[in-house]
């Protein structure tokens, strides 16, 4: 007999309460899971989250919360290059009483067949001369930077629209030759308007660039949070500066025939995560 212990008549001892599970939900938005297309992530729980990161192709993405911290956001983009098969993708969420748990589902990324495209353009935009080597080098490294910058908001306002009006060409990743040498994908999408129309930014956010390059002539970059930039690119004129804040709809710059072209237009692209994803499939995401 253990001495000291004394239960009140008709209570029973004390049961271990179970620990309810967080309930987490992954769900995908997308307009097609193949090369080049955007995927948005979205994670549920039945409580609020102290934090929640993702799993893919061995990256760990943190995610963004709701103002309830229920639901977390994060964006994927399935490059180009990417080979079709299936890709395991796990959310691993922390409460704020220390418990964790997982979930996960597979992306099945079907195969896409690229078009192959013949262009003529002046030979210095196919081989340029040697004095002009170190401008391009540089403005290759300066690219690199700008798309290395991660901002931990999401700086968009409700879904990305289309930035000028014209015929959308749906010509993300052509294989692109000029003057019968082939040259890299084509990681945009042309818009034909003529000289001198608007440009209008795609979402809200921070101009990271807005300089002349040699290959893309005048170019506008918007950084737009979450490692989600929209690029602008041969414009006749460049309407805003670096570090300026943007609305959706804003105008950024007009239609010209700058850099390596065949005539006025805009190439329009997109990159989330350093991947390359037809601007097009951004905006069938909804926000």
């Amino acid at each position: 007999m253990l001495a000291g212990l004394c239960l009140q008549p008709g209570l029973a001892a004390p049961q271990e309460i179970p620990v309810k599970e967080l309930g987490l939900i992954l769900q995908f938005d997308y307009r097609m899971l193949q090369p080049g297309e955007a995927v948005k992530i979205v994670l549920s729980a039945e409580i609020p989250l102290q934090k929640a990161v993702l799993k893919f192709r061995g990256r760990r993405l943190n995610m963004i919360p709701d103002a309830e911290a229920r639901q977390w956001l994060c964006l994927l983009g399935l490059d180009m290059g990417l080979s079709p098969g299936v890709y395991p993708l796990e959310a691993t969420a922390l409460s704020g009483d220390g418990r964790q748990e997982s979930v996960r589902r597979d992306i099945d990324v079907h195969d896409k067949e690229f078009p192959v495209k013949k262009l003529w353009v002046e030979q210095k935009f196919v081989t340029p001369p040697d004095e002009l080597l170190e401008r391009i080098r540089r403005e290759s490294e300066l690219m690199r930077v700008v798309y290395d910058i991660f901002t931990p908001q999401w700086l968009g306002d409700g879904p990305f629209i289309i930035p000028s009006v014209g015929e959308a060409v749906p010509n993300f990743g052509e294989k692109r030759v000029f003057n019968d040498q082939p040259r890299s994908r084509h990681s945009g999408v042309d818009i034909s308007t003529p000289f001198g129309y608007p440009v209008k930014a795609s979402n809200a956010g921070r101009v990271v660039l807005a300089n002349g390059l040699y290959f893309a002539g005048n170019t506008v970059i918007i950084d737009h949070g979450l490692g989600v930039f929209t690029l602008y690119c041969h414009f006749s004129k460049i309407l805003v500066k670096r570090n300026q804040m943007v609305a959706k709809g804003e105008i950024v710059g007009e239609i010209g025939a700058t850099g390596r072209v065949t005539g006025p237009h805009l190439h329009w692209g997109a990159s989330i995560l350093q991947t390359r994803v037809d601007p097009l499939s951004m905006v069938a995401l909804e926000f």
